[in-house]
């Protein structure tokens, strides 16, 4: 049999999408994307046309069903409903790591999980001290956060002299550090609770576990479940965002069907469908509902979901979310401003000092052990990369600061971030040679392959 035998049929419209596709999967086109909506919101923002985008933003925008209504802005929508589903991903990928990537193994994992913790306790101590007693305090949690779609755009620039290690540290981090992200929004900005509210979303999420366990697989029940359970989330003080990380980190990690088993289907098919014999199955068509079914379930819930909605997260919720935040007027006096320069202080100095010096504590304490192809320098340019703070940045300032403090904060982030990035990028292309070869693959690439090996969830 021909390899062209066992290729899909090609549709004209694939001319078009084929193009997009090879796009998307490009490493770094998800940081350009996200750069181009912030760079157009603060363009808006800085000319005639800013009213216009506050205004835009400002639009309520109303639903409910009987009694119940949800009366918020188009802003608030973007930031509770879109971002769950972001958070979701985030929860995906953060159980994917754990039980099959990096972080699965503690020996490997104490060097990011020490830089992860470092890079998250420096800043917030930085940002602490220089505003301590001051009503803007509340935003200690905005230089914690690092962007990793920026992270892996520069990464990518820089091509063969990133060592695979430096990669695969920078990524691990990230990965711990939205965890900690995670935590600092459900314990530092959660309002008074409702506790009614709270319970009927627990009750959903206990509902989840049962449905999982019994082995229900359609992926419309968890869908309206898990509605539910943001909306029980929303009302119930505890951010809605939240409820996307839980459901993320329930999501199951092993395969229905296993290679074997598929294989065994799909060969039977085969016989039958070159043969006779159909009686046993009813009609061709249950014979390929089977396969189809099979070959669904050869991929793990986590795998699926994270294949599917990781596009849309990265190219469409993270750059609206940048073009409803990053939108701000910058006057050169707000980048003197307290709040700007703690912001400034805790991303651009913070995070590298406290990743390199966490980093160097669990190494000289034996804890971890630093890769023969990362030296200290690379370290330290990673480092001045995490403080690239960016989507979880201002979605953390969101929730902190209001008004004139908020808009300056966000100076703060913009300033930070690109300045972190310079620093990063500089520091890696002076000290680390042109000879290494990267890993191919993305954020979604670094655990072990699924297919090969099957795991508990």
């Amino acid at each position: 049999m021909s390899p062209a035998a066992t290729e899909l049929p090609r549709a004209p419209v694939q001319r078009f999408t084929g193009p997009i596709q090879r796009f998307l999967h490009v490493e770094a086109a998800s940081g350009v994307v996200l750069l181009l909506a912030a760079a157009i919101a603060l363009s808006a923002a800085n000319s005639g046309a800013g009213d216009a985008l506050l205004t835009l933003w400002k639009t309520e925008v109303s639903f409910g069903f009987g009694s119940f209504r949800m009366d918020h802005t188009l802003k608030h929508w973007v930031s509770d409903g879109l971002m769950a589903i972001f958070f979701f991903v985030i929860g995906l990928e953060v159980k994917r790591e754990l039980v099959l990537g990096e972080l699965r193994e503690l020996r490997r994992a104490t060097l990011p999980l020490a830089g992860a913790l470092g890079g998250m306790v420096v800043p917030a101590g930085i940002y602490l001290a220089l505003l301590w007693g001051e009503p803007a305090a509340r935003g200690w949690g905005i230089p914690m956060a690092t962007d990793i779609a920026f992270v892996v755009g520069c990464l990518a620039v820089l091509g063969r002299r990133v060592p695979s290690s430096l990669r695969v540290f920078l990524l691990s981090l990230a990965i711990a550090d939205d965890i900690g992200a995670i935590l600092v929004i459900a314990i530092g900005y959660t309002t008074d609770l409702n506790a009614t509210a709270l319970a009927l979303g627990a009750a959903g999420l206990g509902l989840v576990g049962i449905l999982q366990r019994i082995g229900v697989r359609a992926l419309g029940v968890y869908a309206a479940l898990a509605l539910g359970i943001w909306v029980a989330f929303h009302e119930s003080g505890v951010h809605a965002t939240i409820a996307g990380v839980i459901l993320g980190l329930m999501t199951p990690t092993r395969r229905w069907v296993s290679d074997s088993r598929l294989a065994d289907i799909v060969g039977r098919a085969r016989e039958v469908w070159q043969g006779e014999g159909w009686e046993g199955f009813g009609s061709r068509r249950a014979l390929l509902q089977r396969v189809e079914t099979a070959a669904r379930e050869a991929l793990s819930p986590l795998e699926r979901l994270e294949n599917a909605l990781h596009p849309w997260s990265a190219f469409v919720i993270m750059p609206v979310f940048a073009l409803a935040n990053a939108g701000v007027a910058v006057q050169m006096g707000r980048l003197a401003d307290p709040v700007a320069l703690a912001v400034g202080a805790g991303l651009v100095v913070g995070k590298p000092l406290g990743i390199l010096l966490f980093a160097y504590a669990a190494v000289r304490l034996g804890a971890a052990s630093l890769p023969d192809d990362m030296g200290w320098d690379a370290v330290a340019g990673g480092g001045c990369l995490a403080g690239i703070g960016f989507t979880m940045s201002l979605f953390i300032a969101g929730l902190a600061l209001d008004g004139a403090t908020l808009d300056t904060a966000k100076v703060g982030i913009l300033g930070a971030s690109l300045l972190s990035g310079s620093l990063g990028m500089a520091v890696l292309l002076i000290r680390l040679p042109a000879r290494h070869r990267p890993r191919s693959g993305s954020r979604n690439q670094l655990a072990s392959d699924p297919e090969d090996k099957e795991s508990e969830e």
